[in-house]
């Protein structure tokens, strides 16, 4: 991402100030300068995105001590949490090529959140400093290779400007098969278990390259049942898997050791599953064919998946494969079934993203003078949800994702998919970042391109013979993204075409829990996969082993 860094003088157009520390005026420090000084954390000039976290002391320590159990009330790190609303300040400056033993002053009043500095009550403040390096916090948030300064007291306002000191560097990460110490006992033999049967994607694509003009790799895990024999006859059906917005290739481990588990113990049926990993530099490409993203759908369905079926027993046929993904995975899911019908045999999406944008999470972006921010009557669109208690809100959340660094973000990440590529060569705004207002022009393109439920509308005829019967979403009713209201849009569209369709909206069940039956975590996984393998293998007299 590197070709993603600014330099300095382009900075300073946008209002974002970095400049090499030197003394100041009293005058000037009632802008809240903070000196940060690029000190062992690295011994070569660098680049990123410089980030400053503070905190309330008091609340932090207490917090802290709270979690402990009372042990300690030391803490380690300070960062940025959306589902905290306003508890975390956030500045940032880009910086570039940044010597060792160099110091810069931040001004916290110019690229700030949720408000510049200089109004935080006068007290004692938990701050740190984080470079970020390769610009993918908001994705992945502090990662490899990330300088950080150690957490340190500030009692602000400052009577002098204060000085954080980067001293040390995140290390690389390391296997993501690597269980944690803590890690129960069956954790620990579930990923021993799978192991050896996942398989490492690591595909070069042609379209995506050309695209980009560089070598772009398209990566997943292909995990093969129990006994699996690449030279056997037997051929199994296959699901492809697309993570949600934050998953990779090293945080779905986890998914694959549970699945090989329970196909290990007759939970679920034999088939091949492929954990694709969705995840880009400007967030979640979800497959979708993008002028911003490049042809990342063309890639999968004409390129990778013929790949695959040449190298492994797949079915290889559109009655064997099938399509299940969460949240952004689940938008994708929907996608690609609605958009490729006759590749592929159904999908069981969960929790999708918005699929009919007269309800993005709760806004109608066809509305008259449409806002992303505020409701007609002034009021604040929430976002985020515990069951009743809002979290947070749409303007809390875009706001403080630009603080963050202008790629990988959640809202950004939908432009980058959805939105036309601008003048400047990347995806014009939906909406203005400070008001909230909503651009109609964008949207109609977002709507003629990628409004599944709109799509549908205009193409059910054509695609009602490869799709009918097809589509299985399923989500909460206290969806945590307020994601249940798109679904019943959907749901009357199709209801409104007569399509054969399976919708199931499950009580008070959240963003994170809908895949609970019981006191099984994976319960809805195993019947979803059940439901697959009674399509692909309908005379089979296998059935699941109830879990003990």
């Amino acid at each position: 991402m590197n070709y993603r860094r600014h330099a300095v003088t382009i900075l300073l157009s946008f209002g974002l100030l970095v400049s090499v520390a030197q003394a100041r005026s009293d005058n000037t420090l009632e802008h809240r300068y903070i000196r940060v000084e690029l000190g062992a954390a690295s011994t070569q000039a660098t680049s990123g995105r410089l980030l400053l976290f503070a905190v309330d002391a008091k609340a932090a320590q207490a917090a802290a001590k709270a979690e402990s159990k009372g042990k300690s009330s030391v803490v380690e790190s300070v960062d940025a949490n959306p589902f905290s609303g306003t508890v975390t300040s956030v500045a940032a400056a880009e910086v570039d090529h940044w010597a060792p033993g160099q110091a810069i002053d931040i001004d916290t009043n110019r690229m700030a959140y949720p408000a510049p500095w200089s109004q935080l009550p006068a007290g004692d403040y938990l701050v740190q400093a984080v470079l970020d390096v390769n610009h993918d916090y908001n994705y992945t948030g502090r990662g490899a290779g990330d300088l950080l300064s150690d957490v340190v007291k500030l009692h602000l306002p400052a009577t002098a400007v204060p000085k954080l000191v980067l001293a040390k560097a995140l290390p690389a990460e390391g296997d993501p098969w690597a269980v944690p110490e803590s890690a129960s006992p069956d954790l620990r033999e579930r990923v021993a278990a799978a192991r050896p049967h996942a398989h490492l994607v690591d595909f070069i694509s042609p379209s995506l390259s050309a695209f980009w003009g560089r070598p772009i790799h398209m990566r997943g895990w292909v995990l093969t049942p129990p006994g699996y024999d690449a030279h056997a006859a037997v051929r199994y059906p296959t699901v492809y898997y697309t993570q949600g917005f934050g998953g990779n290739n090293e945080r779905v481990i986890g998914p694959v050791a549970t699945v090989y588990a329970a196909m290990a113990r007759q939970q679920m049926p034999p088939m091949i599953w492929v954990f694709l990993d969705e995840s880009s530099s400007t967030g979640t490409h979800e497959f979708a064919d993008s002028v911003n993203n490049g042809p990342w759908g063309q890639a999968l369905t004409t390129e990778l998946i013929p790949h695959l079926e040449a190298h492994y027993r797949m079915d290889a046929d559109a009655n064997g494969r099938f399509l299940n993904g969460h949240s952004s995975g689940g938008w994708a899911t929907l996608w690609l079934q609605t958009r490729y019908p006759k590749l592929f045999g159904g999908t069981w999406s969960t929790s999708p993203d918005p699929s009919d944008f007269h309800d993005f999470t709760g806004v109608d972006l066809y509305a008259p003078h449409a806002n992303v921010y505020r409701r007609p009557d002034g009021s604040a669109y929430p976002l985020v949800r515990n069951h009743d208690k809002v979290l947070g809100t749409f303007e809390q959340f875009a706001k403080l994702e630009r603080v963050l660094g202008s790629y990988g973000g959640q809202l950004a990440s939908f432009e980058w998919v959805f939105s036309p590529r601008g003048e400047d060569g990347r995806p014009v705004p939906m909406f203005d970042r400070d008001t909230g207002a909503v651009d109609p022009a964008v949207v109609a393109y977002w709507r003629d391109h990628y409004d599944i439920a709109y799509r549908l509308q205009q193409h059910w005829p054509q695609l009602k013979p490869d799709l009918d019967g097809k589509i299985h979403l399923y989500v909460g009713t206290a969806d945590t993204f307020y994601l249940d209201g798109s679904a019943h849009k959907l749901k009357a569209v199709l209801d409104g075409l007569g399509a054969k369709t399976e919708f199931r909206f499950v009580p008070d069940r959240t963003h994170g829990n809908l895949y609970w039956i019981g006191e099984d975590h994976h319960g809805l996984l195993k019947q979803i996969s059940w439901a697959m393998y009674a399509v692909a293998r309908p005379d089979s007299k296998l059935k699941p082993v109830t879990a003990p």
